[in-house]
């Protein structure tokens, strides 16, 4: 565990682990990089694993707040070259994947393979009235109401009949309790007020896009009024997906041998 600064003065906490190619994971918009705690112990056998903080979660601090998508793509970019690579594979979950995307399409030279997973490019009236809720959550009860909250939208049914259930939703709370009620608000402001569609034709590259058949936060198929990874696969008739059966959007800690699976064949056939 390590920090790096970047140009406008944030501190960057990351991880390495495992050795090989460099897979950069970009976490969703409340965990911090706990978001990867189940996926990133099967994947550092085969590349050197980079997980972080993204500016104001878990233990990244300070610099100047982050002015949309773009922004954060831009930051992200700085980070890959503070830690000595030129290039990385990049998997981005949730709102992470919402990063990864803009990183691909602002600086394709720092990408090398995409993997997207769980999101949705423009959110539609259902996923907005949903966040709505999770808003005033944090607002008026904190962190810990928002972590049952999204739990309940973002695990399979299947997934509470485990004997392990109870477990994970304390680990979820302890994440989300590192991230601020702002900095939670504030990204899903920004979420709400993105549309990512326009990138979609423009990122060039392999990719891979992984999905929950019960996600009902971002699910594939989108109501009318958004955008989600079916039409980005319609796009890409090149680019892979894979919908997991009996998965929410949780997919990474709910079925993280699946998509480690999934994730390093992908990487593998197009290294």
């Amino acid at each position: 565990m390590a920090t790096v600064t970047l140009g406008d003065g944030a501190t960057i906490w990351f991880e390495r682990q495992g050795s090989g190619a460099p897979l950069l994971q970009i976490h969703g918009s409340a965990f911090g990089h706990r978001n990867f705690e189940k996926l990133t112990p099967l994947m550092r056998d085969q590349f050197e694993v980079i997980d972080f903080d993204l500016p104001g979660y878990g233990d990244s601090h300070g610099g100047v707040a982050p002015k949309g998508f773009d922004d954060l793509a831009d930051r992200v970019g700085e980070l890959i070259g503070a830690l000595g690579h030129d290039r990385v594979h990049v998997h981005g979950t949730s709102f992470g994947a919402m990063v990864a995307l803009s990183l691909a399409a602002r600086h394709p030279e720092r990408v090398d393979n995409l993997v997207l997973s769980c999101f949705l490019l423009r959110y539609d009236r259902a996923a907005r009235m949903m966040r709505g809720t999770w808003k005033r959550a944090a607002a008026e009860m904190g962190m810990d109401a928002v972590a049952d909250l999204t739990s309940v939208a973002g695990f399979a049914r299947s997934f509470y009949d485990r004997p392990e259930a109870a477990a994970q939703l304390e680990s979820m709370r302890e994440a989300f309790r590192r991230t601020t009620p702002e900095a939670f608000v504030a990204a899903t402001e920004t979420i709400e007020g993105t549309d990512l569609s326009p990138l979609g034709p423009t990122v060039r590259g392999p990719a891979l896009l992984l999905a929950g058949a019960e996600d009902n936060m971002t699910p594939y198929s989108p109501a009318e009024s958004g955008v989600g990874m079916a039409q980005l696969a319609s796009q890409h008739p090149d680019w892979r997906s894979e919908v997991l059966d009996r998965c929410g959007h949780y997919l990474v800690i709910e079925q993280p041998e699946v998509a480690a699976g999934f994730i390093g064949d992908f990487l593998a056939q197009n290294t």
